[in-house]
């Protein structure tokens, strides 16, 4: 007998500019949210700290007062209303304070406004332009798979995208689709350096390798720091389980995304493609270090 098929779900992908205005911000996610939800989205996902313009290009002191813990964030509170209201999953990047801590979070919110929990954002980098050492704290989380209404999925946060660890580690959790919520555009230090073309095939490399789908969602606009300015690229986009794009956005414009998997037909079709099944994980030593010896030679 055939297994039968047929458990679709529809996802979107987002991308808008962001100002010094945060309640500007919130709204235009939330516009943004409910019109993915009226072309059928069950799953949403905004890009990284919309709330305000990507504050990491300079080193400000008093640019920690952004943060709040996540019990009465405000805009965790936002995005749970509407997700209750719509029936949808928005998958939510915000500025977290634990105490002494700060990190850059992401709160999974189910469709009925429950918040799953926190993913706190594993590689932290620190470049011209993108000084996050400076106001986050390497996660602690590890990498989490949450069982939503509609699918298991795993969600990581934009420096997050260029390790295949991260995605495999999330495929091996049981995730059925791979969420990535981003901040990346020019490079102060070099004019001339475009990285979206790299950006967009590691990710396919992702969705290609753990036959699932992807989805990356940034922001676009220029935004000036005291000390350097990033022009971000946008093209957020959809991958399907094989890598390839289902769709993509431009570079600039405000833009809604949304495509649907049958998550049964892709989960035989994993299967049946032998990846998992042949994972040697006792030769993957190597990985468990920085410079591949494994045991350390002394």
């Amino acid at each position: 007998m055939r297994p039968t098929t047929g458990r679709t779900v529809t996802v979107a992908a987002t991308q808008m500019a962001c100002g010094w205005d945060r309640d500007a911000n919130v709204n235009g996610v939330e516009r943004l949210v409910r019109d993915a939800a009226a072309r059928g989205a069950q799953i949403i996902l905004p890009q990284e700290l919309f709330e305000t313009p990507y504050f990491c290009k300079d080193q400000k002191q008093e640019l920690f007062a952004l943060a709040h813990p996540v019990e009465d964030h405000p805009v965790i509170a936002r995005m749970s209303a509407l997700a209750r209201e719509l029936s949808v999953v928005i998958p939510t990047s915000f500025f977290e304070r634990a105490r002494n801590a700060y990190y850059n979070s992401l709160a999974m919110i189910d469709a009925d406004g429950t918040v799953l929990g926190v993913y706190r954002k594993t590689h932290i980098p620190d470049g011209p332009g993108y000084q996050e050492k400076y106001y986050f704290n390497p996660g602690d989380t590890g990498f989490q798979v949450y069982k939503t209404r509609y699918a298991a999925i795993g969600c990581a946060i934009c420096w997050d995208q260029w390790f295949p660890e991260t995605a495999r580690a999330m495929a091996l959790k049981g995730a059925e689709i791979l969420f990535y919520p981003t901040a990346i555009g020019s490079e102060p230090q070099d004019g001339s350096l475009d990285s979206q073309a790299h950006w967009t095939r590691v990710m396919q490399g992702h969705a290609g390798a753990n036959l699932m789908p992807l989805v990356a969602s940034n922001r676009i606009g220029r935004e000036e720091g005291e000390t350097c300015g990033i022009t971000f690229y946008g093209s957020s986009f959809i991958a399907g389980p094989t890598g390839e794009l289902v769709a993509q956005a431009d570079r600039e414009s405000e833009t809604v995304l949304t495509a649907s998997f049958d998550l049964d037909r892709i989960a035989a079709q994993r299967a049946s493609w032998g990846i998992f099944r042949d994972r040697r994980p006792e030769l993957y030593g190597p990985l468990l270090t920085l410079d591949g010896e494994s045991p350390v030679r002394r």
